[in-house]
């Protein structure tokens, strides 16, 4: 019988993959090299093939596409509860194949060039913002073991810092204002570095029309809407918004026994940078709508789920809705507040 689906359990030199036909055998159950596994790929007639959701999986998933083959990607911890006895390549090729056969089963996007290159400036830039405030942190840390203390904002520290240490009144010793020199050019360096990606960030969003169709909803600017194209795309993996707004982890968790459910707070699944930037995104609409005192359709309910709710839960629940949005707007519509508010 003809091999029906293969798994394969991806690593970074031996490759294991596994074949089942059309009745669920196991016909092979091989390891294979990083050279080999693309011979053998070329070299097999077009099937189904399964795959963990994973380092590289989106590689190799666009590899075999080219080749004719239909990838699926499965998410780890869909995999795991279909490994038989101890874990190991083989066993894992196996639930591999198991796994990507449910009927129910939700397979992860398969990310394009352009989708991966926005998600790595997103991590880059992430990485100087952090440290640019652990520099910022460190500095003001020294100078308050010297007795001069700033406000913990980064604008008042880039302006006094060089003042500070020109100062020759103060107790800063020869050696200590040398250091302070050298890490103030540090912070400069990883600041603006941030700032040069996030410009980046901005151009390559004017190039790509999802983006600049997401930035039409409230608090989803430059930054989010990136984010968003780069983790989900054109959001066709979901049926519907409120899927879309699970993944991120912005639904509300519940549990149930002898049929009562309860809900409970937020599932906080999926990409935890998305999701912190939709609340920031939120939590400012939520700030404009109080200070300006709109009197839209979405700005009433934001102030009646404030008055009922306060304003943490009311950022949350806004930026479900506006992730709900976001979808879709991806799909071709036009931004709608009443339909914001109605979802």
């Amino acid at each position: 019988m003809n091999t029906s689906i293969l798994g394969i359990d991806l690593a970074k030199n031996y490759f294991q993959i596994c074949g089942l036909n059309q009745v669920n055998k196991v016909q092979f159950n091989r390891k294979l090299t990083r050279n080999k596994l693309a011979v053998f790929m070329q070299q097999h007639p077009p099937v189904l093939v399964a795959m963990e959701a994973c380092s590289s999986s989106n590689y190799w998933a666009r590899k075999f596409e080219e080749m004719g083959h239909t990838v699926k990607l499965v998410p780890a911890q869909h995999v795991k509860p279909f490994v038989k006895g101890n874990k190991d390549d083989r066993n894992d090729a196996i639930a591999i194949c198991e796994a990507a056969q449910r009927p129910n089963m939700h397979f992860a996007m398969i990310k394009t060039h352009v989708q991966q290159d926005t998600q790595m400036i997103h991590r880059i830039r992430q990485l100087h913002v952090k440290q640019t405030t652990a520099i910022a942190n460190q500095i003001r840390a020294y100078l308050t073991e010297y007795g001069i203390i700033i406000q913990k904002q980064i604008t008042p520290l880039l302006h006094a810092l060089p003042t500070i240490i020109a100062n020759e009144e103060n107790d800063l010793t020869p050696l200590a204002r040398q250091l302070l020199s050298e890490h103030y050019d540090s912070l400069l360096e990883t600041r603006n570095k941030a700032i040069e990606l996030k410009k980046r960030i901005e151009r390559n969003n004017n190039q790509n029309i999802y983006c600049q169709r997401l930035q039409t909803l409230p608090g989803i600017g430059p930054i989010i809407a990136s984010a968003l194209y780069a983790a989900i795309g054109n959001g066709s993996q979901f049926s519907q918004g409120r899927q879309m707004s699970a993944w991120i982890g912005l639904t509300p968790a519940h549990f149930g026994t002898g049929g009562k459910n309860t809900n409970v707070d937020t599932t906080k699944r999926g990409d935890r940078y998305l999701r912190t930037l939709l609340i920031h995104g939120a939590r400012t609409v939520v700030s404009w709508i109080i200070i300006k005192d709109k009197d839209d359709p979405l700005s009433g309910w934001v102030k009646r789920l404030v008055a009922r709710r306060g304003k943490r839960k009311a950022y949350v629940a806004l930026a479900n809705k506006l992730t709900r949005a976001a979808w879709r707007i991806l799909q071709g519509e036009d931004y709608d507040a009443r339909k914001i508010v109605a979802q």
